[in-house]
């Protein structure tokens, strides 16, 4: 930032310093400051070459508390007269070599001349400032051995505030009810000041409200309605702002006539904002609004778009002032205060606009540039900013002298031909409205002797025999060296072979064997002449003795496209192969690879596919030369799919097929085929087609033998000599005609059914055969050797029965019967006749001598006479037992059918009582039931298993004991034992029974054995001991015991083995 104004407030400083950054290098002005009340400085290297000045704002060692902007080119900021000023600030350690001084409006500031003015390390120090001798713009210039640059400009300027006239002010007379305006007319000024008003010397400043305005604007008083209580003296009270200065006016008197008063009349706005205003971003508005009328006008405010007012607007209490702070674009627009009362009303506009400043700043500055005698330079600034900037351009801190060499065309500087004049401090400097800022750079002007340290000629250059040689020579020289060459000792002149171009290289054309040898470049200019030199190598030429050839292959096949080169034995080629311009990288390239080596670097292609068509290029690079040789690949394949699928007439049973002809991939098309699907088909199948075989030339078909009103898609298929090609699209899905059925439904048969019932059944026809919409059914049926039919209409696609109902029906009377079909076009065809039965009776006599006898406690056993074929007419299928317990209802009974006599019921309850009933069935229902025989259940079998088993094993004997079941009052008594036992769980199960409490068993040796043991009873089996596993022993004794407790069935709690030898 460059030195700015600051509001000097108090008095406690006698002295003011004006302050320069500087750093090392050329002079450079840079921002340095923030705020510009803080003075920081950086660490800079001692060495000092090019001093920079850094921009800083004024200071002063107190806090000033407001900045005043005089909105020019310049920051403006105001002093009091007795206040320090201090501008810009430097840092000691970077000053070396440097030398500072100051302008003051354009004038070289004499320090020894003016006693008030002082340096104290760059800074410029003023010591009682006075406004008469020290306000106006300061600038600072820095200079050295290198060059000149100035900074930004910055105006000093003083706060003031003049007292009022002393001279007495009239009166204002008025009547009541009549408006008036006091006029303030503040006296000279600068710097923001404040406006007030006193009532008759009252403490206290006048309050505003709806009746009387004070605005800031002009500083005059507003009443909008005098009333009796507004007579009396009014004092304007001015205060400034930056000085805090007050000043006091003459009084104003205002008396009441009394020859009338004023009658109503409508607002008049007299305080009104201007019709457009520039807002800038970020900024605060505030808009004044204030009539007078009778009666006191209201005043309220609006957008003239109708949208709301933003809402962080702040409006006073009386509703004169509108304030919007931080000023966005959506706050832009037209604004209106209406001024309002019984009489009237008045509306004041205002445009706001919004200002959208963007501050310079630099988008492109400059950069130090070295440059040889002789050479052009152009040098580019450009900043950005609203509104765009102007440029201008300095040297050493002075306007650029145009003339031919040096030409400005805007942010553009051009320099021909420079000399070392030219050398120096450059600054571009973009300017607007808001401001101006500074790049800066040095222009250093080398002049030396040709050098070939940094870039010497190249050490050894290899060259094919036959191809051209370029041999550089570019040393460092400023100005610009001129050139020769020598081989060995002998200097070289151009020839049609030999040339020596302009920036010093050497071209040699149609090198040969006795070119190579040594060169050398001399280069002089007017401060001296150098030399380097370097090798010419001359090698056989590479040549391709076994190029690729083109050809052609088929989809899968693999080729090799050979390469083979001849070439120096000095040099190793380097292959490359290049597939349609694009270098193949085999590593991501299946089907790629190069083989061969040495001087063979052949391309093998595995696997054939036809996007490998195409250009294939063999390049082969040695240090001194490339060849490359090309070959074409052509892969044929089965075609492309037809395209354009259309379908044409459609018939019941025909469609018309067209289609445009597919890609052929080298290989032309020799046939067509066309596939249909239908949702009743399984996948794509090939359809008949007229003619039956589709030639290759032919892009058309008709398709026949579908079937009517079914949905189909088609897609064609080509044929050539390698195979069948890919499918086409599927065109849109049609619909073949309708048309009456052909297809008679099959398997017709019936029989069974309810008594007086004719049940006639059928395998319905499949929906792809039913033709059309509307399909049913037709059943026709008359007796044996009856001629007429009796029909009827089955309306429903997917029916497979019929039934006709008739009481009169005979029992087993044969019909013919037969079944036809018809949709919404017509009828078809009846399936053959077949014979069926009517539904024969029930039974009607209930089986006799029904007996029953209980097993267990869950078995019961049922016997019964069968009911004599005699007795009834109706045939018997079998017999339906029905059971249920004492008290239960017939729909909680159980039932079983059986086809013999007798039968056993299980799952019952022990101990329960149960009504059991026979009945006959057949096809037509179940006869009446049997006179129910009541059978109850044993008590159930003892709940507790076997206990404290006891097992000795010797050799291949075991003994067994346990303690004897007691059963409880509610089970049946123990009649004996069931010992089970098995070589494994999924074993052949053994059962010993005895009825006491202890058993032998032989069992073979060297096997693992699991044993149970149940208790037996009237009621069944009681629970089991568990398993016991007796272990594999060989000619061994051993014993264990198995404890099961009473109270938990089942649980095993040990096992305790007494073995002489144990064997795992």
């Amino acid at each position: 930032m460059e030195p700015r104004s600051i509001a000097m407030t108090g008095k406690t400083e006698e002295r003011s310093v004006i302050r320069s950054h500087f750093s090392s290098a050329a002079p450079h002005f840079s921002p340095f400051f923030r705020h510009p009340f803080i003075t920081r400085n950086t660490a800079t290297d001692l060495r000092v070459t090019k001093p920079t000045l850094q921009y800083g704002g004024l200071t002063r060692k107190h806090f000033i508390s407001k900045r005043q902007l005089d909105g020019k080119k310049r920051g403006s900021l105001t002093l009091q007269n007795e206040d320090v000023v201090a501008m810009g600030t430097v840092n000691p350690s970077v000053t070396q070599g440097l030398s500072r001084r100051w302008k003051f409006d354009g004038q070289d500031i004499d320090m020894d001349m003016d006693s008030n003015y002082s340096l104290v390390e760059g800074n410029l120090l003023i010591k009682r400032p006075q406004a008469s001798q020290h306000g106006g713009i300061y600038q600072c210039i820095a200079s050295n051995a290198i060059g000149t640059i100035v900074s930004r400009e910055a105006r000093v300027q003083f706060a003031f505030l003049q007292p009022f006239s002393s001279k007495p002010r009239s009166a204002v007379s008025v009547r009541e009810g009549q408006a008036v305006v006091l006029l303030c007319g503040p006296p000279p000024h600068f710097g923001d000041i404040r406006y007030s008003w006193i009532f008759n010397g009252q403490p206290g400043f006048l309050v505003r409200d709806k009746r009387r305005f004070v605005s800031q604007r002009t500083g005059n008083l507003y009443i909008a309605k005098v009333e009796a209580s507004d007579v009396g003296n009014y004092t304007c009270v001015v205060r400034n702002v930056m000085t805090n200065a007050t000043v006091f006016s003459s009084p104003t008197p205002v008396v009441l006539r009394s020859d009338a008063v004023m009658g109503e009349y409508e607002p008049k706005i007299e305080v009104q904002f201007a019709e457009t205003i520039h807002v800038a971003k970020g900024s605060s508005v505030k808009l004044e609004c204030f009539a007078l009328g009778n009666p006191v006008p209201s005043i309220s405010w609006r957008r003239a778009d109708g949208s709301p007012l933003p809402g962080k607007i702040k409006i006073n209490h009386s509703n004169g002032v509108l304030e919007i702070p931080y000023f966005r674009p959506e706050d832009a627009g037209l604004y209106e205060c209406v001024a309002e009362n019984s009489r009237g009303r008045n509306v004041a506009r205002g445009q706001l606009v919004f200002d959208n400043v963007e501050h310079l700043h630099w988008a492109q500055t400059l950069k130090d540039a070295h440059m040889a005698i002789e050479a052009s330079l152009q040098w580019e600034c450009r900043a950005n900013g609203k509104p765009k900037p102007t440029y201008k351009w300095l040297k050493n801190g002075e306007p650029i002298t145009i003339e031919d060499r040096v030409r400005v065309e805007g942010g553009k500087l051009f320099i021909s031909n420079i000399n070392v004049l030219d050398a120096g401090m450059y600054q571009c400097a973009a300017m607007n409205l808001h401001g101006v800022i500074y790049a800066s750079a040095e222009l250093k002007v080398v002049a030396s002797p040709p050098d070939f340290s940094r870039n010497p000629v190249k050490k050894s250059t290899l060259v094919q025999q036959g191809g051209e040689a370029i041999i550089e020579c570019r040393p460092h020289a400023s100005p610009r060296a001129t050139f020769s060459w020598r081989k060995g000792g002998d200097f070289l002149r151009s020839t049609k072979r030999r040339t020596i171009l302009e920036d010093g290289t050497l071209r040699i054309a149609n090198v040969s064997k006795s070119d190579g040898g040594r060169y050398t470049c001399v280069a002089r200019n007017p401060f001296g002449t150098a030399s380097s030199t370097g090798t010419l190598v001359v090698k056989e030429p590479t040549k391709i003795t076994a190029p690729p050839l083109s050809m052609d292959a088929t989809v899968g096949e693999s080729i090799v496209l050979p390469c083979v080169i001849s070439t120096d034995s000095t040099l190793v080629p380097t292959f490359k192969w290049f597939f349609n311009g694009k270098l193949l990288d085999f590593n991501r390239h299946d089907h790629f690879e190069m083989i061969g080596g040495g001087s063979a670097g052949d391309l093998m292609i595995r696997n054939i596919q036809l996007k490998h068509s195409g250009k294939y290029v063999c390049m082969v690079h040695t240090l001194v030369d490339s060849v490359s040789a090309a070959a074409d690949l052509l892969v044929r394949g089965s075609p492309g799919a037809p395209e354009g699928v259309v379908v044409g007439e459609i018939t019941d049973t025909t469609a018309q097929l067209s289609w445009l002809s597919g890609p052929d991939h080298h290989s032309p098309v020799t046939s067509y085929i066309v596939q249909a699907r239908n949702p009743f088909s399984i996948g794509w199948q090939a359809v008949k087609t007229v003619p039956a075989d589709v030639p290759g030339q032919m892009l058309h078909a008709t398709v026949v033998d579908l079937s009517p009103f079914v949905d189909y898609e088609f897609r064609v298929l080509a044929i050539n000599g390698v195979g069948v090609g890919e499918p086409s699209a599927p065109p849109k899905q049609i619909r073949t005609k309708a048309t009456a059925p052909e297809m008679a439904p099959a398997s017709v048969s019936g029989g069974g059914g309810n008594r007086g019932e004719l049940v006639i059944v059928w395998e319905p026809v499949p929906e792809e055969h039913q033709n059309g919409e509307g399909f049913g059914y037709i059943v026709a049926f008359r007796p044996v050797g009856a001629t007429t039919w009796k029909q009827a209409v089955v309306a429903m696609s997917e029916a497979s029965k019929y039934t006709f109902k008739n009481d009169t029906l005979p029992p087993l009377a044969q019909y013919e019967v037969k079944v036809g079909v018809f949709n919404n076009v017509g009828e078809g065809p009846f399936s053959d006749m077949a014979t069926v039965y009517s539904a024969e009776e029930e039974p009607s006599i209930a089986p006799s001598k029904v007996w029953a006898r209980t097993l267990s406690a869950s078995e019961i056993q049922v016997y019964w006479e069968p009911v004599s074929e005699r007795d009834s007419s109706a045939k018997i299928f079998g017999y339906e037992v029905v059971w249920h317990e004492e008290g239960a209802s017939e729909s909680e009974a159980a039932r079983v059918r059986v086809t013999g006599t007798a039968t056993n019921i299980t799952g019952l309850k022990g101990s329960t009582l149960y009504l059991i009933s026979v009945r006959a069935h057949n096809s037509a229902g179940t006869g009446p039931a049997s006179r129910p025989v009541n059978v109850t259940t044993k008590k159930p079998p003892p709940s507790h298993p076997p206990a404290n088993i006891e097992w000795n094993l010797t050799n291949s004997k075991i003994l067994l004991n346990w303690e004897h079941v007691k059963a409880m009052d509610n089970e049946s008594d123990v009649t004996g034992y069931k010992v089970v036992y098995r070589q494994n769980w999924l074993g052949r199960a053994s059962i010993v029974e005895t009825n006491r409490t202890s058993v032998e068993l032989q069992l073979p040796s060297g096997e693992d054995y699991l044993i149970e043991i149940r208790s037996q009873s009237e009621g069944g089996d009681g629970s089991s001991s568990g398993p016991i596993r007796i272990p594999k022993m060989s000619s061994l004794n051993s014993k264990g015991l198995l404890c099961v407790a009473v109270t938990r069935m089942a649980e095993l709690c040990a096992i305790t083995f007494v073995v002489s030898w144990l064997i795992l």
